[in-house]
């Protein structure tokens, strides 16, 4: 059973994150919900905390009917007709509207637009076309041509792909991205290797590791349809900003930086890079202030391929705790600590 101050604070935040790990009853009302009931916060005098439903239940407390607290909650149902909607649109071989799978779903099609978004980033449309795009990067290195991979991918044919914006057009990266070079360089750091590559633009990537080929590794699936060239002095200087900042983080690192992600991620990206150093942000914080979902907040904050300089380690989990990191939670804590961050054990 967690601490009560901390069920409390749970309670007060409607913390999604704590739904399933406890319970909380009110005396003066007979009723048992979730730490996420949107319902009037009781007092605290009336309140009580309980490890699930069935302890709940036998201290004489009934469920919340608006929470649900015995089986799937609300934000919980909306998640799997999302995950249905996105079954749906992965199946179909026709363009499916909105009003066509807010129909099949049984939700009002403004409804399922906003749950949608909440949870992906994206519109419906937009997240059938980002996986049809998928498709097709997946299959032309395999196909005889690019209107072959077109087709297997759910096109008409190849005019829509070069009509949209890209850094790479299908016959480039069908051909594994002749024509443009990442260079990179490894180096120790006080966190094991990191390993910084950069385009014409700027760092395009940073990533920490343990070993350089588990780098080099990480790499190459990030950036398929590159040529990756090792340039170990020409990126030295860079290096040497990176390594100050990990040491000494008041000496950030003024890297012009090159972004590649979607338009969501990108927003994510700008967010984090807003936060300053010594501080943190909740990913239910960051998801409020872009009005989206916590969820869509963390997968953007998982594929920054930027460590460090776009600071995803200063997002934490409700409470201030720890949570998953792409480089490892001991690096996370490492970097807040440097930082001056309050760290939750």
């Amino acid at each position: 059973m967690p601490d009560p101050d901390r069920c409390w604070q749970a309670v007060c935040e409607r913390d999604a994150a704590q739904d399933g790990r406890f319970v909380f009853a009110v005396r003066s009302t007979g009723i048992y919900c979730r730490p996420s009931c949107p319902a009037r916060r009781p007092k605290r005098e009336n309140v009580s905390f309980h490890a699930d439903a069935g302890a709940a239940e036998a201290a004489g407390f009934r469920p919340c009917r608006r929470c649900s607290p015995r089986g799937q909650s609300p934000a919980e149902q909306l998640d799997a007709l999302v995950i249905a909607t996105c079954q749906l649109l992965e199946r179909s071989e026709q363009p499916l509207t909105l009003d066509q799978l807010a129909a099949r779903i049984g939700l009002s099609a403004s409804h399922l637009a906003r749950a949608f978004k909440a949870r992906t980033g994206l519109t419906p449309r937009a997240w059938a076309a980002a996986r049809r795009r998928e498709r097709l990067d997946a299959g032309l290195a395999q196909a005889d041509s690019v209107l072959q991979a077109a087709l297997d991918a759910g096109y008409s044919g190849t005019r829509a792909l070069y009509q949209q914006a890209g850094a790479l057009s299908p016959a480039r990266r069908r051909r594994q991205g002749a024509g443009e070079t990442l260079r990179y360089a490894i180096a120790p750091c006080p966190l094991g290797l990191l390993l910084l590559a950069a385009s014409a633009k700027g760092a395009c990537a940073l990533l920490f590791g343990d070993d350089e080929a588990g780098l080099l590794g990480e790499l190459g699936q990030r950036f398929a349809a590159a040529e990756l060239r090792r340039d170990q002095a020409g990126l030295q200087p860079w290096l040497t900003a990176v390594v100050a900042q990990i040491e000494e983080p008041a000496r950030a690192a003024r890297l012009p930086l090159d972004l590649r992600g979607t338009a969501f991620q990108q927003q994510v990206w700008q967010a984090l890079c807003a936060i300053p150093a010594g501080q943190t942000r909740r990913y239910g914080e960051l998801a409020e202030q872009l009005g989206s979902h916590p969820r869509a907040v963390a997968r953007a904050c998982a594929s920054n391929p930027l460590g460090l300089l776009v600071p995803c380690h200063r997002v934490v989990g409700a409470g201030g705790s720890l949570t998953g990191y792409r480089w490892g939670v001991p690096r996370k804590a490492a970097l807040l600590q440097k930082e001056g961050a309050p760290v939750e054990p």
